[in-house]
């Protein structure tokens, strides 16, 4: 990977640490004023105070992230990064939540050469089986 590629993968990271960690604070400092996050498969949510509901809500079920590779393209001050994950978690009654999925996430570089994410969809893949149908 190159610079930008490495900084870019960093962004997402210090997100996925910071969920885990049940740091939303730090969560929502990933993201761009605006920024678009689908919690839900096709229902993407942009109010800061809804995000931070939702991130706060699914903080609760102590979530522990596995990526099995990323893919991070970069041209100029966009990147697209792409992870396959899985989540295991503990639901309110003790069962194990375990839950995986596609990550597609847009990120854009800030003026001080960070990289913020502007759309972040962990729902990438719901759209795979309908192509084999």
């Amino acid at each position: 990977m190159n610079t930008d590629q490495t900084q870019a993968l960093a962004a997402i990271e210090t997100m996925t640490n910071a969920f885990m960690a049940k740091d939303i604070e730090a969560v929502m400092k990933s993201y761009e004023p605006g920024a678009v996050v689908a919690f839900e498969p096709g229902a993407p949510v942009s109010d800061p105070t809804a995000l931070v509901a939702m991130f706060t809500a699914m903080s609760g079920v102590d979530p522990k992230f596995t990526y099995a590779g990323h893919e991070v393209m970069v041209s100029g001050d966009t990147a697209l990064h792409i992870a396959p994950w899985e989540m295991t978690g503990t639901g309110p009654d003790g069962s194990v939540i375990q839950q995986s999925g596609l990550s597609v996430a847009v990120l854009r570089r800030q003026q001080d050469g960070s990289w913020l994410m502007v759309i972040d969809n962990p729902h990438g893949s719901r759209l795979i089986p309908a192509v084999s149908e």
